[in-house]
Order: C-alpha cells, then sequence, then structure tokens
C-alpha cells in the first residue's frame, strides 16, 4: 500500500475514534456531491487501494454531516441504490424460462446478481477499513433513530442488517474472559454498557470480577477492544434467589472450587448498531462450555433474571389483578398501610415503593405478587404467541426452563419499579435444551416449574 493511502486511512480511523464534531448541513451542492462518491462506489472501479481511497472519502463525507444531512444521506441512498426493477425482472423471466433445463444455474446466478443492490456494494467497501466494521456499526445506531419517522429507509436497514449478521456470525467471534487485569479501558466500558445491574464504582466491579465471580464477552477482530455481549457469572453453592446478596461488596469471597452452581445475573449487548444480530445464545453455551472444563464439578446452570415489563403489562390487564390479589388479600394489606382494600389502592402502595421496606407489609404481597409474576411469565403474550417478556422469551427460546420466582429478589428502585422486585431463575439442564426448544416452537409450550395459580382457580370455578 502506498505511503499516501497510509497516511488516509490513518486519518479517516482517527475520525471514528474521535467522532468528528466539525457538523455541516447537506445542501443542494453538497447532496449532488454526495450522490457522485455513491455512484463511484456503486460501480466498484479499480483494485483495492481504489476501494479503500472511496470508502475512506464517503465516511468522511458521512461524519462531516449534521443530523438532518445525515439523514438525508442514508435515505439518498435507500432509494436511489436499489436493485434495478428492470433488470430484476428480465433475470426473473429468464430464470422462470429456463427451470428445469441445462441454462437454469446460470439463469439462478444472474438473478442473484440482479437482486444484489448497489447499497450492498457500497457497505461491504468499508469492509476493507481498519475502522469500517464500527463506522457501519455506528451508522446503524443513526440509521435506527432516522427509520421512526421515515419508513423508506427500511430496505437499507434490512440489508445493513443482513451484512452485519453476516460479518458477525458467531463463527468470527471471539470468547474472551474479562478480569480485574484486563486494560482499563475495556473495564471502563463495562461500567459504561452494563445494563441490568448498573456498576456503582471501581470497588463495585472489582467485586464482580473477583475469584468467585466470572465475566466473559464476545468480540469481533475488527472491534478488538469493544465487547459485542458480555455475562456476568457468580460460582454459588445454591440457586440464588436475591441479587442484592449476589453484588453485596462486603461479603466474603466463596471458596469456587466449592461451587456446585454458576449463576448468570447479568447479560449486557453493548452494540444498539447490532441489533437484530442474535448471538447472546451461543455466547451462553460457549461459556457453559467454558465453565465446565475449568469447573467440572457444577450441576447447575442457572439465571437470576429480571421481569422487565411486568408492572407495565399489568397497569394494561386490569383482570388480572382480580385474580392475583383476593379479597383476603386486599383487605390484610388495606388494614397494614391504611389504604383503600381495592385494586387502585394496592396500586398507589405499590408505585410509592415504601411497602417493601415494611416486614408486615412485604409479607402481605408476597402470596398475590407471586401468583401475578406467575400468571404473567405462563401467559402474557405479544401478538398471538410471542413471549410478552423479553428476557424470558430470550431465555426460553434457548432452551432453559422457569425454576423458580423469587419475592423481594430485587429490591433496587429499577427492580421495585419494573417488577415489584420479583425475579425469576431460568435453569439450563444441557440434556433438555434441544426439547424445550422444539416444544415451544412446536406447540407454544413453555419448559417450567412453577404453577400458575390464577389458571388453575380459574379452571376450577368453571368446573
Amino acid at each position: 500500500m502506498s505511503s499516501l493511502v497510509a497516511r488516509s486511512l490513518k486519518k479517516m480511523q482517527g475520525l471514528w475514534v474521535k467522532k468528528s464534531v466539525a457538523h455541516k448541513p447537506l445542501d443542494a451542492r453538497a447532496l449532488e456531491r454526495a450522490r457522485a462518491q455513491l455512484q463511484e462506489c456503486a460501480r466498484g472501479a479499480g483494485g483495492e487501494v481504489s476501494a479503500r481511497q472511496r470508502a475512506r472519502r464517503l465516511g468522511e463525507s458521512y461524519l462531516q454531516l449534521d443530523d438532518a444531512g445525515r439523514h438525508a444521506f442514508l435515505r439518498l441512498i435507500a432509494t436511489e441504490f436499489g436493485p434495478d426493477p428492470q433488470g430484476v425482472a428480465a433475470a426473473y423471466a429468464r430464470y422462470q424460462a429456463s427451470i428445469g433445463t441445462p441454462a437454469q444455474w446460470d439463469a439462478e446466478a444472474l438473478l442473484w446478481r440482479a437482486l444484489r443492490s448497489p447499497r450492498t456494494r457500497i457497505l461491504t467497501q468499508f469492509n476493507a477499513l481498519p475502522q469500517g466494521v464500527r463506522f457501519l456499526v455506528d451508522l446503524r445506531v443513526d440509521l435506527l433513530r432516522f427509520i421512526r419517522e421515515d419508513a423508506e429507509l427500511a430496505s437499507l436497514d434490512r440489508e445493513l442488517e443482513h451484512s452485519l449478521s453476516i460479518w458477525f456470525d458467531v463463527g468470527f467471534l471471539e470468547l474472551k474472559r474479562i478480569t480485574w487485569h484486563s486494560p482499563a479501558a475495556l473495564l471502563e466500558k463495562l461500567i459504561l454498557y452494563e445494563a441490568v445491574h448498573a456498576i456503582h464504582s471501581w470497588t463495585d466491579l472489582k467485586n464482580r470480577l473477583d475469584s468467585d465471580r466470572r465475566c466473559y464477552g464476545f468480540f469481533h477482530p475488527r472491534m478488538p477492544d469493544e465487547p459485542l455481549i458480555f455475562v456476568e457469572v457468580a460460582l454459588t453453592d445454591h440457586l440464588a434467589d436475591n441479587i442484592q446478596d449476589l453484588l453485596d461488596e462486603h461479603a466474603p469471597v466463596f471458596d469456587a472450587r466449592a461451587a456446585d452452581t454458576a449463576i448468570f445475573y447479568s447479560i449486557s449487548n453493548t452494540q444498539t448498531g447490532l441489533r437484530g444480530v442474535s448471538f447472546g445464545n451461543f455466547l451462553l453455551k460457549r461459556v457453559i462450555e467454558d465453565l465446565k472444563r475449568d469447573f467440572p464439578q457444577l450441576r447447575q446452570f442457572s439465571t437470576l433474571s429480571p421481569l422487565p415489563l411486568l408492572r407495565r403489562w399489568a397497569e394494561k390487564t386490569p383482570e388480572c389483578w382480580e385474580h392475583a390479589f383476593l379479597s383476603g388479600d386486599l383487605e390484610r394489606i388495606g388494614k397494614l398501610a391504611h389504604c383503600p382494600p381495592t385494586r387502585e389502592g394496592v396500586q398507589s402502595l405499590l408505585a410509592t415503593q415504601e411497602w417493601a421496606a415494611n416486614p408486615r407489609l412485604a409479607r402481605a404481597f408476597f402470596a398475590p405478587l407471586t401468583r401475578l409474576a406467575a400468571h404473567y411469565l405462563l401467559t402474557a403474550k405479544a401478538g398471538e404467541r410471542r413471549i410478552y417478556d423479553p428476557v424470558a422469551r430470550f431465555h426460553l427460546g434457548n432452551g432453559a426452563r422457569i425454576e423458580r420466582l423469587n419475592f423481594l429478589a430485587d429490591r433496587s428502585p429499577k427492580g421495585l419499579q419494573q417488577a415489584y422486585g420479583m425475579m425469576v431463575n431460568y435453569l439450563y439442564v444441557p440434556d433438555d435444551i434441544e426439547e424445550n426448544v422444539e416444544a415451544l416452537l412446536a406447540e407454544g409450550k413453555i419448559a417450567t416449574r412453577i404453577r400458575d395459580p390464577i389458571r388453575e382457580r380459574e379452571k376450577i370455578t368453571k368446573k
């Protein structure tokens, strides 16, 4: 590579790392310049060096635009650089006419070529740059923002998501253990990206990386210092039922050699631009393999998971309160809290979060909130069959079973706000995973050890 191109690429890499702030509008003259750059990239003339130079110039142009300019730039790619309709129609007609003849396979190749849009050719050229993949992931973050108001960007988003799913195939990803001795820049990213249980300090982080803990992440070779997803694991001798205990910085360090259970208590996706690109299930399988190799005595692999949409669902489903909170529950809560013994009174009390600090009042909520959470997990749907809760959808879709509900397992403001403090253990039994997945896909059957008392009571009432 010439020294000139090398310097240009280095300059481009600096732009991506520093996220240029020299934002400019995309006026009519700049729009024409961008169109010409895109057409040049779409033609793909010249060799590898030319492709890199074109991608560098295009990336520089994009990064220097303001928000409206970036929207216009992406819209230009989406609307003017799709497949040629006439070319697709001609290739399809040729393919149809050749089916069953020796010319069928050549016609199929031509049809495939016609369907591959200039958009894809433009995006692919960024792969050649040191920070090109990073650029495309960040570009999709912009795209996902703009698409909310501009449906015509959907075609570009679909193509970019498809390309990213290929470039971020798990076969290209590396599983790495993250420790307290990992680079400080990487540890800072753990603090930044933790999405389930916020990391409040370096002491908190050190506790999560101690000898009785493990943290693993998936990394891409083109983004070696950027975890795509990471999971935090606690090694214990029991099925954990309280997140505060797991996160207690002052708790004694457990002897990992005595552990028989691995608790996955936090899984965080870090890249918004990779939404729809799934590798979380592969991460858990790889981590289980790694843990079994290091700790052959482990017998249980479980999560301690939040129910992030429980409260939202419950407040939209008034009938569930009538069945979860029986008249006796309402009267008892009303007397203890000096509030009306009604659904509205109970909901107002739950919204204050003060009930959780009162032991007698908390005990009165134990049975009804457990009934509510069980009914939610086993019946709540988004659409006809899609499991409503995203965390449940992830773990059940990967073959886990619902093992146990845990009352007031998360007393943090976030835990009380989202799910009245309720958490759940999903258990991964390696021998049952495939059977659980097949039953869920074929019959919508949820693997579970808990029962739904509301449904059972309804059946008895109907009889």
